[in-house]
């Protein structure tokens, strides 16, 4: 675990200044100016990390000696993240749910209590709306913020329409008040107590084609903080004039360190340059879009300063001119396309086997200063571990760019 953040620590004492709206509440934690976990920095109270256990007691009768009982086992703590993987070489029938990422998704609907409030940019699941419709009938405040162009507008196309059942059972759905940007999150606050997130788009390819991932959080410090996001995209507050509170999106959570970023607001690519440049040992990426020259560059920087870099393009997008493929194979970094037949959408960064950046955003200026965008950083080796294994998965399905591709000067 790390203890030092000196890049993060300069960004967000200067971003930390930024006004607090009102939208919704107060904080209900200490907020400090420092995102990480350091040795003088207090964690917030109430973490959700293993939960209290209160086990019934029984009243002996009066006058009689108190009853001896067994000791009742304590139930298992529940781990207060959960990180899923698309898997489209073995989950792949759409027709077949059994496992897959939908499902899972679906299990949290139907345990939901009070509210479910997404901001997700498209949707063609059939199982998914009729499992909200049926949330929103025992009383759940379920309500959706979608992107115009690819969410509302495009649901009279074929194989679509789930936004009109949601609708026809009085569900409210809004889009991003026609901007040409997009509102391309894909969150889920549940209960105000639960945040689903990553780069899974809620539609067939997303969870039966791409390679995709989601990250669950249990916390309702977190759950503030996505909470407030989504109040403020439901009140069109949107793009890089909605209000900034960067400085209060953190939480520590068992030790873990999480900080939450919003595009456009936040200057996302910034900070992950800042952590970029951070790294010892080793980076790793997953890239559906990766056209950010300065964060490639910091990459390289890196390597050539001796640290491990390795990342994998989505290879459609990585062979036009735009994509920094072409910088790191030139750079002689190790780098590779894909190999799905669909494609990969993950949005991966590692760093020193014990960072995780997931969540929304494309390594790209339009996602970094005109979208709608979340990002999840999280210093835990046991989280990274598991993403690792996805990249090594990844990587070995991959392939190395074809050299003639490529002019090298």
């Amino acid at each position: 675990m790390r203890k030092n953040w000196p890049g993060f620590v300069l960004l967000f004492f200067a971003a930390a200044c930024a006004p607090l709206d009102a939208i919704p509440t107060q904080y209900p934690f200490p907020v400090t100016q420092i995102p990480f976990f350091t040795t003088d920095t207090p964690a917030p109270p109430s973490p959700t990390g293993t939960p209290i256990i209160l086990l019934p007691t029984e009243t002996p009768t009066p006058g009689l000696p108190p009853l001896i009982t067994d000791t009742p086992s304590p139930l298992p703590p529940v781990k207060w993240w959960e990180v899923y993987f698309t898997d489209p070489l073995t989950i792949n029938d759409p027709n077949n749910p059994a496992g897959s990422i939908e499902e899972k998704l679906i299990s949290f609907i139907d345990n939901a209590q009070t509210s479910i409030h997404i901001a997700s940019f498209e949707f063609n699941l059939p199982r998914v709306a009729q499992a909200l419709v049926e949330a929103h009938n025992r009383g759940v405040d379920v309500r959706w913020v979608t992107d115009d162009e690819n969410g509302l507008d495009l649901d009279d196309q074929p194989n679509r329409g789930q936004f009109a059942v949601l609708t026809g059972a009085g569900i409210e759905v809004r889009d991003d008040a026609g901007r040409s940007a997009l509102m391309h999150n894909k969150f889920w606050i549940f209960d105000k107590q639960i945040v689903w997130t990553g780069s899974t788009n809620i539609t067939v390819n997303g969870i039966y084609k791409q390679n995709n991932n989601v990250l669950v959080i249990r916390s309702t410090e977190i759950a503030f903080i996505f909470e407030r996001e989504w109040e403020e995209m439901w009140a069109a507050q949107l793009g890089p004039r909605a209000p900034s509170t960067v400085g209060n999106q953190w939480a520590i959570l068992d030790g873990t360190p999480i900080q939450v970023l919003f595009s456009a607001e936040d200057h996302a690519v910034s900070n992950l340059i800042a952590l970029v440049n951070d790294a010892q040992t080793s980076i790793r990426f997953l890239a559906f879009s990766f056209t950010d020259y300065p964060l490639a560059q910091a990459m390289i920087d890196r390597a050539a300063a001796g640290v491990d870099v390795q990342g994998v393009f989505e290879k459609f997008g990585s062979n036009g001119i735009r994509s920094e493929l072409k910088t790191f194979w030139c750079a002689q970094v190790p780098v590779r396309q894909d190999g799905n037949v669909s494609f990969l959408h993950d949005k991966i960064i590692i760093v020193d086997n014990s960072i995780v950046v997931t969540g929304s955003l494309n390594y790209s200026s339009n996602a970094d200063e005109s979208n709608e965008e979340n990002v999840v950083i999280m210093d835990n080796a046991e989280i990274a571990a598991l993403y690792l294994l996805e990249f090594e998965k990844l990587w070995n399905q991959a392939r190395d760019p074809d050299p003639a591709e490529f002019l090298c000067q």
